[in-house]
């Protein structure tokens, strides 16, 4: 109780510097409207600053330390300008890039941080509307910029929004950059040390001059414009779930050469609210109904959905009896990877010296399609910054061909260093295509790919916690399981706990311990006897725990397919029940 107090009181002092003339007027009211009417509201807006992790900021907006606001978005670019000037003070002109998407508040924010920069004399470039996270990216490189920010919040519920940064290579901040920010944003004690007014002549507006350029690019990686004019029929329909796909995403499509691609109208509409969805979330298949329905309608083919940044995609595939089957997000990477190199293998593009990057919570089985094709595969930690770090180290050495991971990112080509679902979007409708052209389908395709490389099940489990006394708890869970690991999984024994934290492997048989090589992070993963893969990680933008489930069995002509997900599918309920995920 004494504990409660103490920290109310501690709120309410750092509560009452925001009703200081520093403060907008809306600012102040709502947090006098706290101090006198909402304890738990006050708590939960001051209990501690909104962190700016290792890629910036996300969370909900409103007045409050631990907000997203017009000051917290300020302070976090006046670190970020002041690590800036430190970095490249060789320069005569430092250049940023900055992009929003659909959110309610993206433009303000977007504008605020222009004139952050801009009052720090660096240049900015700020898009005239909103646009794919990836091309954002793109820009960064096209236009020399040393850093870029989009404001985003990808798929959270509509009460959150984010900011996002970039380096210099288009890629999202990693180490050492990531670190030194953070310091710098957290020497930002008061919002006086904020420079809010900007010198207007330093900011451009940018638009439809790079569109052009991202579509030039994108339509170079095309691999059967010849496939596509032949298969004419093939119908798309395309939601952007009132996101900023809508700007880019039907227009790569026909550049690419698909005639047929329909819209959800009510779903084209820019709108924060998200108003026709529970959760803008291409993952969740209530997200693809409105889409499904229309493709229903017009008997298409294929259904794809964006989210609000335009980073990630969600397909739905018409299976034998014209029902829609959504594919998750491994189904989705493998089909892509495996239709990009089987055409890479075929054309004769395959030297030894291309590669595809996959995540270490993402299917085993890129690695096994890239083996068969040889083409090496690397893998890193979740996080698509991890793969584009790999792109910036094999410049020039090595070819990056594709990569992605489980959570709906790929990208496909080194110009953009984020997961991109524009390119994915035409690189999938074009192996839709080419299945088309054999007599198949994307789930025939799929099939396919589980009677060569064996039956591979992945399952993604989440669980929310809210609020302090949700991140302690998940504290508390990750302590449990590095503390107490399981010894058996599913009636298979665990042979292998790596910790990513501690940087180390425990061969659970021999005793022996491995390094990782891999940047630490809190992740846990458990390998069994049988091959099955448990891995749990906290998310570092949301309040919630993800445990990750694999499992693989052989899939032989002799065994049913039928039989073999339902085999698998038993696993994993009971591999949740015994990591403790119900």
């Amino acid at each position: 109780m004494t504990q409660d107090l103490e920290l109310l009181n501690t709120v309410r002092l750092k509560a009452q510097t925001w009703t200081s003339e520093l403060f907008d007027k809306e600012t102040r009211d709502s947090v006098k409207d706290m101090l006198e009417h909402d304890e738990e509201a006050l708590i939960e807006a001051f209990y501690k600053n909104l962190d700016f992790g290792t890629g910036g900021l996300r969370g909900i907006m409103g007045a409050g330390t631990n907000r997203v606001n017009k000051y917290t978005i300020g302070m976090a670019t006046q670190g970020l300008a002041n690590y800036l000037l430190t970095s490249f003070m060789d320069l005569d002109q430092i250049k940023v890039a900055i992009a929003y998407d659909s959110r309610n508040n993206s433009r303000f924010f977007a504008e605020t941080t222009a004139q952050v920069f801009a009052a720090n004399g660096i240049m900015v470039y700020l898009f005239d509307a909103l646009r794919p996270t990836p091309e954002l990216s793109f820009a960064i490189r096209e236009l020399d910029c040393q850093s870029g920010v989009v404001i985003t919040a990808s798929h959270n519920p509509k009460e959150y929004n984010g900011y996002k940064v970039y380096w210099d290579d288009g890629g999202q901040i990693i180490s050492p950059h990531d670190n030194a920010i953070i310091s710098e944003v957290g020497n930002i004690k008061s919002i006086s040390e904020v420079k809010f007014e900007g010198n207007s002549d330093l900011v451009h507006e940018i638009g439809s001059e790079i569109d052009q350029k991202y579509l030039d690019q994108l339509l170079s990686l095309s691999l059967n414009p010849d496939i596509i004019r032949e298969q004419n029929g093939l119908k798309i329909v395309y939601t952007p779930i009132h996101g900023s796909g809508v700007s880019l995403v039907p227009d790569t499509l026909k550049a690419f050469g698909f005639g047929e691609v329909y819209n959800v109208p009510e779903q084209d509409i820019t709108d924060g609210d998200f108003p026709t969805v529970f959760s803008p979330n291409p993952e969740e298949k209530a997200a693809l109904n409105m889409a499904i329905e229309r493709a229903r309608e017009l008997d298409a083919d294929l259904v794809m959905a964006t989210d609000p940044d335009a980073d990630r995609v969600g397909i739905a595939v018409k299976d034998s009896d014209g029902e829609f089957i959504l594919l998750n997000g491994n189904q989705t990477a493998s089909l892509l990877i495996y239709y990009v190199l089987h055409q890479w293998k075929e054309k004769g593009m395959v030297t030894g010296k291309e590669y595809i990057v996959k995540t270490i919570v993402t299917t085993p089985l890129l690695t096994e399609i890239a083996n068969s094709f040889g083409v090496k595969s690397y893998e890193v930690l979740t996080g698509f910054k991890y793969i584009a770090d790999i792109i910036k180290q094999k410049e020039g050495k090595e070819k990056f061909i594709i990569g992605g991971e489980e959570s709906y990112g790929y990208l496909a080509g080194e110009f953009v260093r984020d997961k991109d679902a524009v390119i994915s979007c035409a690189l999938i409708a074009e192996a839709a295509a080419w299945a088309l052209s054999r007599k198949s389908n994307l789930l025939d395709l799929l099939n396919q790919i589980y009677q060569e490389f064996g039956l591979y099940k992945e399952h993604l489990k989440s669980i929310v916690r809210k609020g302090k006394s949700g991140s302690e708890e998940i504290a508390g869970m990750m302590e449990r399981l590095r503390n107490q690991p399981p010894q058996t999984l599913a009636g298979s024994d665990v042979v292998m706990m790596s910790d990513f934290q501690k940087g180390k492997s425990f061969d659970m048989i021999s005793d022996l311990r491995y390094d990782i090589t891999l940047p630490k992070s809190n992740v846990l993963q458990f390998l069994t006897a049988n091959g099955s893969i448990v891995s749990i990680r906290p998310s570092g933008t949301e309040p919630k725990i993800k445990f990750y489930f694999s499992c693989r069995e052989k899939a032989s002509k002799s065994v049913e397919m039928e039989q073999l997900h339902k085999t698998l599918n038993e696993r994993i309920e009971q591999l949740i029940k015994d990591i403790g995920a119900e």
